[in-house]
């Protein structure tokens, strides 16, 4: 987690603006302990805006390798479960021991162990587990499609755009028992091993991997399973994106539901109606949940007391923080700290 949100910041993508001021240096500084490569890489803020049907036009650098691994993250998290986010990269992520519900959308996919998943780009999306004794590993890739080619080129006209710009293919799911899926699942353990070990030509081998990867996507594309959205359901994608927005950058301030609506340009039973299809909750209890994830990433992460924490994420008060987090995850805030010692 501490390396994702790091690169998040690198990239300019959607990140609370608290994490910015108070846990940017700690990341840094756990990441330079941890290897200097990560820490000293892809340093670049590229800024990304949000059109009319969510789609996010960001300013590729070609300076840096535009591929991100992630592994182990869920063993960070509260409940084994992260809040919905979204990027203007394409992932692509496998179960490997638990059960796991993919949320893309309002679309909730369960992955059993073996199974993998294609996510495109700027979509919202989450993981939870949800069966299996011990936190599943999940290994992630985030990646550019300008590692494919550049947008301009032929090659990616042909081949990166028809995916990407695809409504009705918000995610592919890589079934383990399908046969179609055997090279694929072979590409995402070579990919996987490569960006892990980093060792040799590791780059070019997972250039050629995701290459290969689109060539068996774009091949397949008319038989894949399609999603169609109407126009309604990719409004109400494009407002909860810029409400969630709104929530991850100003959770640490007094902000009302009509604050939340207003950022989307809507009323405030429009805006319920649409935390609740997405979140199946309202538009307080998905800031209120946040500023309690938060607080968690906080505790473990920070030696910010309990008191400075919960006033730094909006509760107001330490009692009232105390009350709200206990009755969330069952224990006092304190118990974070006491687990990690």
């Amino acid at each position: 987690m501490l390396k994702r949100f790091a690169v998040y910041l690198s990239r300019g993508w959607n990140v609370p603006a608290g994490w910015k001021k108070r846990v940017l240096p700690v990341i840094l500084y756990e990441i330079k302990q941890q290897t200097n490569k990560t820490a000293e890489r892809g340093n670049i803020v590229l800024p990304v805006i949000v059109d009319q049907n969510m789609r996010e036009r960001i300013a590729h650098e070609a300076a840096f390798f535009p591929v991100s691994y992630f592994e182990n993250e869920l063993s960070e998290l509260p409940g084994w479960a992260g809040p919905l986010h979204w990027h203007p990269d394409f992932e692509i992520a496998r179960a490997e021991t638990g059960v796991l519900d993919y949320q893309v959308g309002k679309t909730h996919i369960l992955l059993n162990p073996g199974d993998g998943i294609f996510v495109n780009r700027n979509l919202l999306h989450g993981v939870k587990q949800v069966s299996g004794n011990v936190p599943d590993p999940l290994p992630i890739v985030v990646f550019s499609g300008t590692l494919i080619a550049p947008e301009t080129s032929t090659i990616s006209q042909k081949y990166i755009v028809p995916i990407a710009d695809c409504t009705s293919l918000p995610f592919i799911v890589f079934r383990r028992q399908d046969d179609w899926c055997g090279e694929i699942h072979d590409l995402m353990d070579e990919i996987f091993t490569c960006l892990k070990q980093q060792t040799g030509c590791y780059e070019l081998a997972v250039q050629r991997d995701l290459n290969r990867l689109f060539e068996l996507l774009i091949c397949r594309l008319d038989a894949l399973p399609k999603i169609q959205a109407t126009r309604v359901q990719l409004r109400t994608q494009v407002r909860v994106q810029k409400m969630l927005d709104y929530i991850y950058t100003h959770y640490a301030e007094p902000i009302t539901i009509a604050d939340i609506a207003q950022a989307a340009s809507i009323s405030r039973s429009e805006a319920a109606r649409c935390f609740h299809e997405y979140m199946d909750c309202s538009p307080v209890n998905a800031l209120i949940r946040y500023r309690l994830q938060t607080a968690h990433r906080l505790l473990h992460d920070t030696s910010l007391t309990v008191q400075q924490i919960g006033l730094d994420c909006g509760f107001g008060s330490a009692n009232y923080f105390s009350r709200k987090f206990r009755s969330f995850y069952g224990y006092p805030p304190g118990h974070v700290r006491d687990l990690g010692k």
